[in-house]
């Protein structure tokens, strides 16, 4: 029995010791990774063009594809789709309220940025946003959501409550991703084709600083980052740097690059395991995914995943 479930790709169920969850744009799939071996176990079917992935909080893995207009919400002990969400027209990313029950997303094509009941797919909220809006960032507290538009170079600041945006703030070219330090003060913004990242202070929604990204060797318009990640002591900040093949180990209290890693080709999104100690990084070139010792500053495994792998999901 063991043996014949070995070969069944979806019949394996999530490890113990934990699941990595990584999204293709191009096989409509999940690969899962088994935390304790580092080694495919299988994948999940998904919609057309999986991108974000987010783990939801009551432990199932939520998957956005852009050509379904819709999410896949996994249940982890089955590797089968729950359900199906609509979420409008070409979702980029989404976040989720603390409670799970409202998904915040963006929506491309039409340049808005919407509110979903996750229970039954109903359209609560759409709000227009700048041109091609993609990063979608929740305050601890689900009042505040951040929208990040590429075109306009705006973060949009929303009051979730009234549904009204309270605040545009200017950052570097063509924002991406977001994350919020600890205690919520600071929403640092990748700029893709700015080389750098915006800090913003949340008190008072203004930039209070730009920490430049470099790589010795390569060109400026090859640092492109996107994925980004806080500790959770908010004393260090992870960012991938998109073309430029490394990422980044950012002290937050001085801004200042500490280490940068060799990775894939055009690493895009990360996520880190429980225990902070490996980073996992997708490449969305070298459809794989690079394995990095936080403490020692190395990567350890490249795995095979996916063609054109987007986000990585980490249930443990």
């Amino acid at each position: 029995m063991a043996v014949a479930c070995a070969l069944i790709t979806c019949c394996t169920l999530a490890s113990a010791q934990g699941t990595a969850y990584v999204s293709s744009e191009k096989d409509d799939a999940l690969t899962m990774i088994d935390l304790a071996t580092l080694a495919v176990k299988g994948t999940v079917p998904t919609c057309k063009r999986g991108r974000h992935i987010q783990v939801t909080p009551d432990r199932k893995i939520m998957v956005a594809c852009t050509d379904a207009n819709a999410a896949d919400v996994i249940d982890p002990a089955t590797g089968k789709s729950l359900r199906r969400v609509p979420l409008g027209d070409e979702p980029e990313a989404f976040d989720l309220s603390p409670d799970g029950k409202t998904i915040y997303v963006s929506n491309e094509d039409a340049a808005e940025a919407s509110f979903i009941d996750a229970a039954s797919g109903k359209t609560l909220q759409s709000i227009k946003v700048g041109q091609e809006p993609e990063g979608v960032k929740v305050g601890a507290d689900g009042k505040t959501l951040y929208i990040a538009s590429e075109v306009a170079s705006l973060i949009h600041v929303i009051d979730v409550a009234s549904a009204k945006i309270t605040h545009n703030v200017k950052v570097g070219k063509r924002p991406r991703r977001m994350a919020l330090t600890p205690d919520g003060r600071e929403l640092w913004v990748t700029n893709e084709l700015g080389a750098s990242i915006s800090i913003i202070a949340t008190a008072t929604n203004t930039v209070i600083g730009t920490i430049p990204l470099e790589v010795k060797g390569a060109r400026a318009t090859d640092i492109t980052p996107v994925g980004i990640l806080m500790s959770r002591d908010g004393k260090r900040a992870f960012v991938a740097l998109g073309k430029a093949n490394h990422v980044a180990f950012i002290d937050v209290a001085s801004r200042k690059t500490t280490q940068l890693v060799l990775v894939g080709k055009r690493a895009w999104n990360v996520a880190l395991d429980k225990a902070e100690a490996r980073l996992f990084v997708v490449n969305g070139l070298s459809d794989d995914v690079t394995v990095v010792d936080v403490a020692g500053g190395k990567a350890i495994k490249s795995i095979p995943v996916g063609r054109v792998p987007y986000g990585v999901a980490i249930l443990e």
